[in-house]
């Protein structure tokens, strides 16, 4: 793959070379995966402990998630601008940072 990465604290940093449109995928993949496994162990009734910590990880998971999506939104718009030097760029497909989509009310409900 085309890219390094470093801890900074518990962040991933992605550096050097392109991101690629399958890796934001994989990003939005764990991210996804991660909001279905809390929910589910909401609903098995595990401990505000373990929750929380998968809360936390979710939010790591997110953010991983909208920085690897900025970088690829910035390397499609630098490249579209080198093949067409100065005339009006087009928008791009992807539309940005999504959070997974809630489709049952007790997806949404944390140990209180």
């Amino acid at each position: 793959m085309g890219f390094s990465r470093r801890q900074r604290g518990r962040k991933q940093v992605w550096k050097a070379g392109d991101m690629t449109l399958a890796q934001v995928q994989y990003a939005e993949q764990q991210m996804v995966q991660q909001w279905h496994d809390l929910v589910m162990a909401e609903q098995a009734g595990q401990p505000l402990e373990t929750l929380e910590q998968m809360y936390d990880r979710y939010i790591l998971l997110v953010e991983e998630f909208n920085d690897r999506m900025e970088e690829y939104q910035h390397q499609k718009q630098n490249r579209h601008r080198g093949k067409t030097s100065g005339s009006a760029s087009r928008p791009n497909n992807i539309t940005g940072p999504v959070l997974p989509h809630q489709s049952k009310k007790q997806d949404t409900k944390l140990a209180s």
